[in-house]
């Protein structure tokens, strides 16, 4: 496999990275020579199957470092910063896979029912931390040249889902932060973009009320027949970090088969 990364000593860093969408695309970029920095925040029983998985970026020969952190902390923002000065100029990418959210339903009788705490909270992880972590990198002169920001959002943020009403908020607002991202943070070179996934069954995805439903019925809207896998996410994260992709920036980029036409 070419490593067209690693000549120019490219790392990415993935926010939410030890899992999901965010890991399958850790593995790829990889995979081509990127050195990774993965954020994730993981219980101590969940740490030995997180760490048999780090090993697989290791075999790579890449640079590697995880921190396992809450992205919304700004004193771990400002430790991790810190502690990747050796890499000053070396970040290609920053990857936003945060899936922490709030699925309360707005049903007066549940328990409890969904506040706007809720809202604020989600909006905190799904949205502003992605903004956050790009201005820190950028002042502290960690992005290089030609950096991709890229941040997953979903067909949520434009359609009603029941419980989703928190985190399409912050999905329709990630979107927006990302339009004028794309704007204003061109002049640092800095190229920032939305990836659309289709229904894809990853951990997070499972965890919506009535997911089911919506997995169920994935195959029989997609031209393909079939749900979207995270590798073909990640396929799409790799070719948004070659050199051939620096002229595509505020763009929302459906990657699901065709899945949204129909």
């Amino acid at each position: 496999m070419v490593k067209e990364f690693e000549a120019g000593g490219y790392m990415a860093l993935i926010l939410g990275g030890s899992s999901g969408l965010g890991w399958a695309a850790a593995e790829k970029l990889a995979a081509h020579g990127m050195g990774l920095c993965i954020l994730h925040r993981n219980t101590r029983s969940e740490m030995h199957a997180v760490t048999q998985s780090f090993e697989r970026i290791k075999a790579c020969g890449v640079p590697f470092v995880a921190f396992n952190a809450d992205v919304i902390s700004p004193e771990k923002r400002d430790e991790i910063v810190a502690a990747l000065q050796a890499y000053k100029g070396r970040f290609r990418c920053i990857l936003h896979s945060i899936a922490r959210g709030s699925l309360k339903a707005m049903d007066a009788t549940a328990q409890p029912p969904l506040s706007t705490e809720d809202f604020k909270l989600t909006l905190d992880y799904m949205t502003y931390s992605l903004y956050d972590w790009v201005v820190a990198f950028r002042d502290a002169g960690l992005l290089a040249a030609d950096a991709r920001v890229l941040a997953f959002t979903s067909e949520g943020s434009h359609k009603a889902w029941r419980h989703y009403a928190a985190v399409a908020a912050a999905k329709a607002a990630l979107e927006a932060l990302v339009r004028n991202m794309a704007l204003e943070l061109a002049p640092y070179g800095v190229r920032t973009n939305c990836i659309q996934a289709g229904i894809t069954p990853t951990a997070s995805m499972k965890r919506i009320p009535g997911s089911e439903l919506l997995e169920a019925a994935a195959p029989g809207r997609n031209p393909f027949g079939r749900m979207t896998r995270p590798e073909d996410v990640a396929n799409v994260v790799y070719l948004l970090c070659k050199d051939e992709a620096a002229w595509i920036n505020g763009s929302i980029i459906p990657v699901d088969g065709g899945e949204h036409i129909c």
